[in-house]
């Protein structure tokens, strides 16, 4: 529907479409500009008052004379506001007014005058929990879109940078950033990429960048190698850009979704480029050591265990120093449970309780299990580095990845012996190498294909690029 010219009608259909008697928080305001009633609608709590008590000032100084016929004129001569545009049709109208904008009507003019005096509530921008670095910016993504997207504009200063906006959900209307770096970025893959999330059709956004991720590209659910890096850190999302990464942002969500995105670029960190080139390679290079650990720790000494006669004489100091009560199988698998159970219960566990939470956690469950027979020490000191190890990468997906495969090789070694050791092993392989990014590329390249110069670059921490003058 398009409106008229009657301000009446116009307030009517509104009011009706809008509820405006049920919903306390959707403020009609009527009032006159010159001799004509004019009516404003905002949303109270995203509306800044002092922009619209200026604004009234210098509408109670118009005179009849000064409310010309146009209305684009009048915004131009007689709205001392910069954010101002003209909307015709309602439903582009409501869907401005429920993202927080403010909309007045005035009688005699056929267009509504749509202000951007939007003030969303916010909390302040510190480091983020999870992406934390030694050195470097101290600055994290919030859940205001257009904060974040500041935050990457500070420190990209070229105008090659674009950002888009568009926005999905029938009920939700989620607005989307879609960010790229002109000249540097895949085109044919950024076409794809807004053409998948324009066709998205989805009541709402629910769980923000996941919920999109998954429309975007619906993989095979049984691979559980992530297909996207999330970063809550600014910096980190700008050099993403400068190398040719898209990055898209999810209003309400305090991350970058980048892509495309394999398993070099999820590993690595923003400490890497922090540090002096030796003090990164080394960084990099010891957390790809211990990823490989966490994952293939506790199963090969699964099947150390059930073949004594397999270890070597410098490895004896790893058997058992007593018989286990409970299958060393079912003393792992409890583990990984308990694990994410002390995990998500840290989780909810208010502040004021995480001390009684880790004395429970360290003493009763550590000691006292061990003490009751349910567990050997060493199956705890394993499981014990496996859990630490998981948190020197900042990928939560990766790790529950590397959950997920550890899990089926200690099951496959457990039944099968070596040749389930061997085919548990040969299964984490395929999943990682037959895996694609969404970009349709191998996911562990520059291994496969083969490219020695960007593995030295992937694996080693060169020095910076620069130009000489």
């Amino acid at each position: 529907m398009e409106f008229s010219t009657s301000i009446s009608d116009n307030m009517n259909y509104l009011n009706n479409k809008l509820d405006v008697d049920a919903n306390f928080d959707i403020v009609h305001r009527s009032f006159y500009v010159g001799d004509k009633l004019a009516c404003l609608y905002c949303i109270e709590g995203f509306t800044k008052n002092d922009v619209w008590q200026k604004l009234m000032e210098d509408f109670s100084s118009l005179t009849p004379e000064d409310m010309l016929i146009d209305v684009q004129e009048f915004s131009k001569k007689h709205f001392p506001y910069t954010q101002v545009s003209l909307v015709k049709d309602e439903f582009t109208m409501i869907k401005n007014l429920l993202s927080g904008l403010s909309c007045l009507f005035i009688d005699g003019y056929d267009k509504c005058l749509v202000v951007d005096s939007r003030n969303y509530p916010t909390r302040s921008v510190s480091e983020p929990e999870k992406d934390k670095v030694l050195r470097g910016s101290r600055d994290g993504f919030v859940e205001t879109l257009t904060f974040n997207t500041a935050l990457i504009r500070r420190r990209i200063r070229d105008p090659k940078l674009t950002i888009e906006i568009t926005n999905a959900g029938e009920s939700s209307h989620t607005d989307i950033a879609i960010c790229y770096f002109k000249g540097r970025v895949d085109e044919k893959l950024l076409e794809k990429i807004k053409e998948r999330i324009k066709s998205v059709k989805v009541d709402a956004l629910t769980m923000n960048q996941e919920s999109l991720a998954e429309c975007i590209y619906p993989h095979k659910w049984f691979n559980p190698f992530p297909k996207f890096k999330y970063s809550e850190r600014p910096d980190t999302t700008a050099a993403s850009l400068l190398e040719g990464n898209i990055v898209i942002m999810v209003d309400n969500s305090p991350s970058a979704m980048i892509l495309p995105s394999s398993v070099f670029d999820i590993i690595e960190e923003a400490d890497d480029y922090y540090f002096p080139p030796v003090t990164g390679t080394y960084l990099r290079l010891s957390r790809f050591l211990i990823s490989i650990l966490t994952l293939f720790l506790t199963p090969t000494w699964l099947l150390f265990m059930q073949n004594s006669d397999m270890i070597p004489s410098w490895l004896q100091f790893i058997k058992l120093s007593e018989v286990p009560q409970v299958p060393l199988l079912f003393q792992l698998l409890i583990f990984e449970f308990a694990i994410d159970g002390l995990r998500l219960a840290a989780v909810n566990t208010p502040s004021m309780l995480t001390t009684p939470l880790s004395v429970i956690a360290g003493i009763v469950l550590g000691e006292y299990s061990v003490k009751s027979g349910w567990f050997n020490s060493e199956t705890m000191l394993y499981m014990s580095f496996v859990t630490v190890a998981n948190y020197t990468q900042s990928s939560f997906e990766l790790g529950y990845a590397f959950k997920f495969m550890r899990m089926i090789m200690l099951i496959t070694t457990a039944m099968f012996n070596v040749w389930g050791f061997v085919g548990g092993v040969l299964l984490t392989v395929c999943a990682v190498v037959f895996n694609k990014t969404i970009a349709g590329k191998s996911y562990i390249y520059p291994l496969i294909p083969f490219q020695l110069s960007e593995l030295k670059k992937r694996l080693f921490r060169g020095r910076l690029p620069h130009k000489v003058k």
